[in-house]
């Protein structure tokens, strides 16, 4: 996730911080984005200068369950979210949204593994929305809806495969988020002045738009189906299996055939044009602009270039698709294959881009298990940034080091540190900076040929799986053959900034 908060009272001034600290782009708003199912004209492929065909609506396949099998737990900070009884394997949305009634009609077939025998289970899903129907394996259960909490009142036997189907409509509602941050105050199903939709879902959220065991270390596959209303378009994660229009609106589905957590999963309907382009290694980029967007977009745009950038430090990109939807936030989130940007100049930039890009490695292909651990994601991350900064000139790597560094024992002060951080202060620049200072200081003890073939050796070895702090420390203990384990305590628990270096062992 990107994060534009500033520090008050501190002299620093790094990228990922302070929306005043980048100057506004001076390059005039680009054409209008075309090649959409509006009908507009096609736009030229920003890469291999063909024309765009429009979105590219590819085959669905039958979801491979095995995949999904996760082992979930309770969250270590935020328990109320999520059952470590369930193992959601599937999620089979569809949905429907009426703008003028602000109204979401769903229906959810969830197919999940029992992870332990039990009484009864639940999933998290908004109190705004009501449950009309429940039914497991196809009989009618009995169900308490308790705030967020939709309890299913039916034993279930461990390693059992269940399916749970939920029929359930309303308006549905964001939840407050557990952050002090200045970009966001609510999280999950946000709806516009002009009924368009966009979600962003960390550390929790998308609860208030599906049943859902919203917890990271449960990863499953999807199929959303969205109908929209006319002249809108919904998009989601994955790819495009279908699109078609009618008099009543516009049906897209989408599929995602590659685990995920639920934070992850995003969902946008509103008034979109579809362009694209093409990375060098070949990978299709779609971009899912609002019509009429007047902002420039050149920085979006370099998404398929900067693929190139991180492939040659981090090995392939490791899903099928990838796609850009612009949405009326400020924040931006790296959702799986689709990512959610906001609307102002900052997010839209190349180095915010690059920063979510780097997140379908880590943090979509290796994910937290527990949200104690954010930091696995935002470090390795917010060190890549910097290093693309320094590369197409727009900080130097030696200026954002300094800073942060500058900057350290107040995050911890304030803050805590990365590894335990104040829960009501979710995404502060501590899970950022800091242990992008340890990466970085990894980095220059090893040489970047090494640094780097460790940190993809991390995701080869936990491709589609959540992950906790102790594997990694033991992978890299494994691969560098050093005892890290005081390096790694120190930057990640400890309550003083670690002297420069790595400790020799």
């Amino acid at each position: 996730m990107t994060r534009r908060r500033a520090l008050p009272a501190l002299a620093v001034c790094l990228s990922l911080a302070v929306a005043g600290c980048s100057e506004d782009a001076a390059d005039p708003a680009p054409a209008r984005p075309a090649g959409s199912p509006s009908g507009a004209a096609p736009a030229d492929d920003a890469a291999s200068g063909a024309p765009s065909r429009g979105p590219v609506v590819g085959d669905r396949v039958e979801p491979d369950l095995d995949l999904a099998r996760s082992t979930p737990v309770e969250d270590s900070v935020y328990p109320d979210v999520g059952d470590p009884r369930v193992d959601a394997l599937h999620y089979d949305l569809d949905l429907t949204w009426d703008r003028d009634a602000r109204r979401l009609t769903g229906r959810a077939v969830v197919t999940f593994r029992a992870a332990r025998s039990a009484p009864r289970f639940q999933l998290d899903l908004g109190a705004p929305l009501r449950v009309d129907a429940v039914t497991l394996d196809g009989r009618a259960v009995r169900t308490a809806h308790r705030g967020k909490d939709l309890v299913v009142r039916a034993p279930i036997e461990e390693d059992r495969h269940y399916e749970l189907a939920v029929a359930y409509a309303g308006t549905p509602e964001p939840a407050a988020a557990p952050t002090t941050r200045s970009d966001f105050s609510e999280t999950g199903f946000t709806v516009t002045r002009t009924g368009e939709v966009w979600t962003m879902q960390e550390p929790y959220g998308a609860f208030t738009w599906y049943p859902v065991n919203d917890q990271p270390a449960d990863k499953a596959l999807y199929d959303i189906t969205v109908h929209a209303p006319p002249r809108w378009t919904g998009v989601a994660n994955g790819t495009l299996t279908e699109l078609a229009t009618d008099d009543e609106g516009t049906t897209t589905s989408w599929q995602l055939v590659e685990p995920a957590s639920s934070y992850l999963i995003t969902l946008a309907i509103g008034a979109y044009d579809h362009s694209s382009n093409t990375s060098r290694s070949g990978l299709r980029v779609d971009y899912w602009t609002p019509r009429r967007f007047t902002r420039p977009l050149q920085g979006v745009r370099t998404a398929a270039d900067t693929v190139d950038w991180i492939e040659s430090r981090l090995g392939d990109y490791p899903f099928d698709t990838l796609g850009l939807v612009v949405t009326d936030s400020m924040s931006a989130m790296e959702t799986q294959t689709m990512i959610t940007l906001g609307s102002n100049d900052y997010v839209l930039s190349p180095q915010v881009v690059a920063h979510e890009l780097v997140h379908q490695w880590y943090g979509d292909q290796v994910s937290p298990s527990d949200w104690r651990d954010v930091w696995l994601n935002e470090g390795m991350t917010m060190l890549l940034q910097w290093i693309y900064e320094d590369e197409h000139d727009i900080r130097p790597l030696r200026q954002s080091l300094r800073a942060a560094r500058a900057a350290d024992q107040q995050l911890r002060d304030q803050y805590g540190p990365p590894g335990a951080y104040d829960r009501r202060q979710f995404g502060s620049s501590n899970i950022y900076w800091t242990p992008a200072l340890m990466w970085d200081e990894l980095r220059v003890e090893l040489g970047d040929e090494e640094f780097f073939r460790i940190a993809r050796s991390w995701l080869e070895a936990n491709d589609n799986a959540s992950a906790s702090r102790e594997q990694l420390y033991e992978h890299w203990e494994r691969e560098t053959g050093r005892e890290l384990s005081a390096f790694f305590d120190g930057w990640i628990t400890g309550d003083r900034t670690p002297e420069p270096g790595v400790p020799v062992r």
